[in-house]
């Protein structure tokens, strides 16, 4: 696709990302006098940062296809010698995609949050930080080279900590924002690795300069860049073996956790694979390795999930899952990438409004998350209860609903090929549908039928406008999405022009595949039915087989993480602890020692008599011509 100096409202993009940043700048800035207005100006903010995205986006879609690839240069960023890197933002359909999702479904968690936050003294800092969010990651997706986008990418990281941490009196929730902010940082390092071996093959960090530069690229190279750029895509989207952090995140405010779970930062990793297709596309080992993570991570996360007794963690494996269904399909290639972006964007709104809705749930039940203390909420929470299920069937895939359409098509994808790969990758992602819903149909019996398991201190009600709102419009994405853009290839044709893409022969044809993936999904809600519904749930989770203890305990991460980095680094930095203090500080001491021991030994000959000084010269002398004769 041939990129074309941006003109007429596309001249005014830079809006997109200076209106949530100046709103985060102000109520920052502004102190306590913006208690009450500054939610609402951030608020506008971010809708205003909407409005411009869709204007742009109406203007692409009024050019040819070929032609929608606008490039805003914005100024002389690090000028140095014959290299020169300028700072400018590249509109084209895969780009100004997510700025839809991110600053639609962000807005909507923005009104969402005037209801969940309004009782909160700090809420001015917290809509600053939801601000500051969105800015930084519009600078990831708009971002014309990997430098600026690592901008942007370090933004979100630092954005995130914030958010996770908000309430950061309690220690529980500061320990899970540094927790997600370290892990992001072993991701972050495999970026700074891929610019720098971009940049020292190809003096490139453009997107434009370095597809350009990648034919003919030494193969071992490709596969180097395209493994960092796997590594940094595992942090942010928490993919095996970087995904330990997300259910600890949950202990920001709910609105947090939709805005990262849902429709912004854990996509970042999939955008970053999707917008190098090219660097892929010339590697099949490095998308060999992207389809294995993503098929680990979204079986794992699945796993997960059906042992999760918490509410908002049971969602937040769900999103691990789900995300790794996108990174398998952007791993499959050309056949892969429009899917993994559709399953992303439809995705983005029935998990944004499931969370929502999990925050609602929460609001009614005293901030209770144990789903074993939940049931029956279906008769008091009606709002909550049919905008949720929306998002339940969307995610499991019932039919007509947008999960039906975008991830059942990764589901065919994935069996696309030769050899064993479409067995092992197709059978991981169908059999993982049927453990969704499961797991899903465990979450939503468990919640909203059955006896009612409250404690007596709550009692359960519907949420407030500014909070059901935003879940009726989610849910509504949950239900019509999917058949506005898959059946019509509205979204095929759209990204086409940028990823491509191919049609593959499938080792199972289209309707076989259909059949398996309804019958899994029927048995995985009758499963669910029987241990959930007809069963009574025991309010204290029995032991459960090994699998489960596994489940609960995240498939040891943690113990994993402890095993290989912490209690290793730990010992490293004892040892260097030792050896600075008995070899350096000690050698360096005792160096110092040794020289003041012996002046003081030497002090001692100088004692002001004549007859000692006389003795002195007398053996030197005796010494001197002792040496001389043996010499002779």
């Amino acid at each position: 696709m041939t990129m074309h100096d941006a003109t007429g409202v596309a001249s005014v993009g830079w809006l997109m990302i200076a209106l949530p940043l100046l709103g985060a700048a102000v109520l920052l800035l502004g102190g306590r006098k913006l208690d009450k207005a500054g939610p609402y100006l951030a608020v506008a903010c971010s809708w205003a940062a909407f409005v411009v995205g869709l204007l742009i986006i109406w203007h692409l879609h009024g050019l040819g296809a070929s032609e929608r690839s606008l490039h805003l240069h914005l100024y002389s960023w690090i000028p140095a010698g014959s290299f020169s890197l300028n700072a400018g933002l590249l509109m084209d359909p895969l780009s100004l995609t997510f700025v839809m999702l991110i600053t639609f479904v962000g807005s909507l968690i923005h009104v969402y949050s005037l209801g969940y936050m309004e009782h909160d003294a700090d809420k001015r800092r917290f809509f600053a930080y939801l601000n500051l969010f969105v800015a930084s990651m519009l600078t990831l997706v708009l971002a014309d080279s990997y430098v600026l986008l690592f901008v942007g990418w370090e933004g979100v990281g630092l954005a995130s900590y914030l958010l996770i941490g908000f309430w950061n009196w309690n220690p529980a929730y500061a320990t899970a924002a540094n927790k997600a902010f370290f892990v992001n940082r072993v991701g972050d390092m495999g970026m700074l690795l891929a610019i720098f071996l971009m940049f020292s093959t190809w003096h490139q960090t453009t997107f434009a300069g370095v597809d350009a530069s990648v034919a003919g690229t030494n193969k071992g190279t490709l596969v180097a860049i395209g493994i960092c750029l796997l590594v940094a895509a595992c942090g942010k989207s928490a993919q095996f073996p970087l995904q330990s952090w997300l259910g600890d995140a949950m202990a920001g405010p709910t609105p947090v956790s939709a805005l990262i779970h849902a429709a912004t930062m854990v996509t970042a990793g999939v955008y970053l694979i999707v917008r190098s297709h090219v660097i892929f596309n010339a590697s099949p080992d490095a998308r060999l390795a992207v389809c294995i993570v993503g098929a680990i991570t979204l079986f794992g996360g699945a796993v997960i999930g059906c042992a999760k007794d918490d509410l908002k963690k049971a969602l937040a494996a769900s999103t691990m899952s789900q995300i790794g269904y996108m990174v398998l399909a952007a791993g499959l290639g050309p056949v892969g990438y429009v899917f993994a972006i559709f399953h992303l964007l439809t995705h983005g709104f029935f998990k944004a409004g499931m969370f929502l809705g999990a925050g609602s749930v929460m609001h009614g039940m005293n901030d209770q998350v144990n789903m074993r203390r939940f049931g029956g909420l279906s008769a008091v929470m009606k709002i909550t209860w049919l905008t949720f299920g929306a998002g339940f069937l969307a995610i499991i895939g019932f039919p007509l609903f947008s999960g039906f359409w975008s991830k059942d098509k990764i589901i065919e994808a994935s069996f696309v090929g030769s050899g064993w790969k479409p067995w092992v990758f197709g059978m991981t992602a169908l059999i993982a549908a049927g453990v969704t819903a499961f797991y899903m149909s465990r979450l939503f019996f468990m919640t909203f039928h059955g006896k009612r398991r409250w404690t007596d201190d709550v009692h359960p009600h519907e949420s407030p406008l500014t909070m059901t709102i935003p879940m009726m419009i989610l849910a509504l994405g949950s239900a019509f999405l999917g058949l506005i853009l898959g059946p019509t290839n509205i979204i095929t044709d759209w990204l086409k022009p940028v990823v491509g893409k191919e049609d593959g022969h499938a080792v199972i044809g289209e309707y076989p595949l259909m059949g398996l993936t309804f019958v899994l999904m029927v048995i995985g809600i009758a499963l669910a039915w029987k241990m959930y519904i007809r069963d009574e749930v025991p309010v204290t989770p029995p032991v459960g087989s090994l699998l489960t203890q596994a489940a609960r305990r995240d498939l040891g991460q943690d113990d994993l993480n402890q095993a290989a980095f912490q209690r290793p680094g730990l010992h490293l930095t004892r040892a260097l602890v030792f050896f600075d203090n008995k070899v350096v500080d000690g050698g360096g001491n005792g160096l110092a020692a040794g020289i003041g021991g012996s002046s003081a030994r030497l002090k001692r000959m100088q004692n002001g008599f004549v007859r000692s000084y006389a003795l002195t010269m007398l053996v030197g002398v005796v010494a001197i011509l002792g040496v001389v004769w043996v010499v002779q």
